[in-house]
């Protein structure tokens, strides 16, 4: 429930002050020029606030404790870790966290390669061994230095910006055509929104199975940055960890991508964020 309610609270915050900043830079949504600029401050504005606000709603989501003072010895070796492998990819130190929950996974997310967050489950501690945990960091940290976060947000945001756009200027075609000369023809107001509405979702879907594209794609470069920090045989033998494994993952929506195991469910595999364990694993062991 907390995770619902932070994200509805956080898209209707992001609705509310974008109508404000159009409405005091007086942009005219009914123009073709108005409707982009609405379409990008919507599309694009909203992705980029969510990246903005990523860290806070991922430590509020999974009720993260992100290590200040390390209270034991693996605390102590995952900032160990993560500074090591951070300093290896030129980036700087991220926040390091730890979340309970019961499935091995990790995350990492953030707006700048040098102020992100990297949080790992306790299941993912008690379950696998340090050659696994490293592995995993190390596919964490190769996300943050590759700027994943940032440019699955860009991706998403040009994407949303054209669904938006055209699928108002389809429904203005269609009501123009209806309506013909005569007056009070047309869609009218709720035939519009419902088209609209519709439009969004069909083009939205394909918009989705880009940005998941992206997204598994980034996965194997993930991987071989991975080896690269560590070694493909232990990011090899974290996936088999996970392969044997199969409970699904439970992270929230906002950092799901960048997790180590995908959501598991009926989905298509274009809708799905990771490629399969086993092409992970293959392509890992054609490194070698």
């Amino acid at each position: 429930m907390l995770r619902i309610g932070l994200f509805l609270a956080t898209n209707l915050a992001i609705l509310i002050l974008l109508g404000i900043v159009m409405n005091v830079l007086g942009v005219d949504s009914r123009s073709s020029s108005g409707l982009l600029v609405m379409a990008a401050m919507f599309g694009m504005g909203g992705s980029l606030i969510s990246l903005a606000m990523s860290k806070w709603i991922a430590k509020k989501s999974t009720r993260a404790h992100v290590i200040e003072q390390p209270r034991n010895d693996t605390e102590k070796w995952l900032i160990d870790t993560v500074k090591r492998m951070a300093e290896k990819a030129e980036i700087g130190m991220p926040e390091v966290a730890v979340y309970d929950s019961p499935d091995m996974n990790a995350f990492a997310t953030g707006m700048k390669k040098n102020d992100a967050l990297v949080a790992v489950s306790t299941g993912l501690l008690q379950n696998m061994s340090k050659d696994e945990v490293e592995a995993v960091l190390a596919h964490e940290i190769s996300h943050v230095a590759g700027g994943d976060m940032v440019t699955l947000s860009l991706i998403q945001g040009v994407l949303n910006t054209f669904v938006i756009f055209f699928s108002r200027i389809v429904a203005n075609i269609l009501d123009n055509v209806l309506r013909g000369d005569e007056e009070g023809g047309g869609l009218g107001f709720m035939g519009y929104m419902a088209v609209t509405i519709a439009l969004e979702l069909v083009l939205g879907l394909f918009a989705s199975i880009i940005v998941m594209w992206f997204s598994r794609k980034r996965e194997f470069t993930a991987d071989k940055g991975a080896a690269y920090l560590t070694s493909s045989e232990k990011m090899v033998g974290a996936l088999r960890r996970l392969q044997a494994h199969h409970e699904p993952s439970h992270l929230p929506d906002q950092v799901a991508a960048f997790g180590i195991r995908p959501k598991v469910g009926g989905m298509a595999n274009f809708f799905k964020s990771h490629p399969p364990l086993e092409k992970r694993i293959e392509a890992l062991q054609q490194l070698r």
